[in-house]
């Protein structure tokens, strides 16, 4: 078995390599970056991301995916954002992709706005935790109970939809 580590970027192949992946070749690969290194703590993370890439893109070339759409992709980055790491989340999430802002058509993007359901979800979300946290900082359920009584906080405004 091989040591690896970041610095010796043997990941960036596996990314190019994922997306050449098919049903048929996926179990040999996922086999590989599992099998045949001895991961580090960065290492790991890049196997992990590039077999779920490998993954998405064998099965978006099967017959029975029919192709998938790059609206379809975005759903699919989202789904995994949120049942990977944020499968708890109570008030949404907003990822920034600041090359956007090379374009002006993505202004709206980087806007310090927030719909009315997210702030909605946030004072409620307040609410909750100004119960469930007692021993919170003083700090933390100064700014909650602010929230709570509708301060919109950071200079965000109430965008309606």
């Amino acid at each position: 078995m091989k040591t690896i580590t970041e610095k010796m970027k043997v990941h960036e192949e596996w990314y190019k390599l994922a997306n050449e992946q098919d049903m048929k070749t996926l179990p040999k690969f996922l086999k590989h970056l599992l099998n045949d290194y001895d991961h580090d703590y960065g290492t790991i993370c890049h196997a992990l991301t590039a077999g779920a890439i490998a993954t998405c893109w064998a099965m978006n070339k099967d017959d029975r995916s029919g192709g998938i759409t790059g609206f379809q992709a975005g759903a699919i980055m989202w789904e995994f954002i949120r049942n990977w790491m944020h499968d708890n989340n109570k008030c949404g999430l907003k990822l920034l992709e600041y090359d956007h802002m090379l374009y002006p058509q993505y202004q709206y993007s980087f806007e310090k706005t927030i719909s009315t359901d997210t702030w909605i979800a946030l004072q409620k979300r307040a609410k909750e935790l100004i119960k469930e946290s007692p021993k919170a900082h003083p700090d933390v359920k100064k700014h909650w109970k602010q929230v709570e009584e509708g301060i919109v906080p950071f200079e965000y405004k109430i965008k309606n939809d």
